[in-house]
């Protein structure tokens, strides 16, 4: 059998005073660290997740902002396009007017010449045929 003897019984509360030693020395403290450190890692885990949702927000709110950009410059470019096309029609419009005013001013023109020249036709028919009869008589002669 196994003899229980006073060493025994020393070595064993010694140990036991050992371990509650060891326990309020370095148990105790490490884990109070290793909690804090745990502790100050989960909280920069958690503002590292909530930077990562403002930043995926703000790419959010920066794409409305582009694509609400994109549609007011659209929009303003449309509107420009009208209004220039508005503009080339009445430029357009203005240049045909003055163009058909030309016209018949020159077709008055025309025609005030071609009453002129009809007026003097006779004058300018017997003056030739007087010319054409005075050669051919003169030829004669």
């Amino acid at each position: 059998m196994l003899d229980i003897n006073g060493t025994l019984v020393v070595q064993l509360v010694n140990f036991v005073v050992f371990l509650a030693i060891l326990n309020v020395i370095f148990f105790k403290p490490v884990g109070a660290a290793i909690a804090k450190r745990r502790a100050y890692i989960d909280g920069l885990k958690h503002d590292i997740e909530q930077l990562q949702l403002d930043a995926k927000t703000l790419r959010g709110q920066a794409e409305e902002r582009r694509a609400a950009a994109r549609r007011a410059a659209d929009e303003a470019m449309g509107r420009a396009r009208v209004e220039a096309g508005a503009q080339a029609d009445a430029a357009i419009s203005v240049a045909q007017t003055r163009a058909a005013e030309l016209v018949a001013e020159a077709q008055a023109e025309v025609g005030r010449e071609i009453e002129s020249a009809r007026r003097e036709e006779p004058r300018i028919v017997n003056a030739l045929a007087d010319e054409m009869l005075g050669r051919a008589l003169g030829s004669l002669a």
